[in-house]
């Protein structure tokens, strides 16, 4: 039996896939304790939309962004936050449910 390497981003077609699997992310990290998760998936959208894009977008180079992204990659904060608002989002603190 033949394996292919399958990645999700190459199903990610349109802009309103991209969000929705972002927003899936957000919703599926708020009960998640592993921080990597939402930087991994806002890698994914990235990489679905062209990681040359978003490195114009960000002024963030692409090498930087893939290794910032993969799968447990610790991006920095703001490389974090460039990429999420070239993604038409941004971070927010909020309180933990009591």
């Amino acid at each position: 039996m033949k394996t292919t390497k399958w990645d999700i981003y190459e199903e990610l077609k349109t802009e309103e896939d991209i969000q929705a699997f972002v927003e899936a992310s957000i919703v599926k990290a708020e009960t998640d304790t592993d921080p990597s998760l939402l930087a991994h998936a806002l890698g994914v959208a990235a990489k679905a939309r062209g990681m040359l894009a978003v490195s114009r977008d960000t002024g963030v180079d692409r090498a930087g962004l893939y290794r910032s992204f993969v799968k447990g990659g610790d991006p920095r904060i703001s490389t974090f936050d460039k990429v999420a608002r070239s993604m038409g989002y941004h971070l927010t603190l909020a309180p933990l449910p009591k």
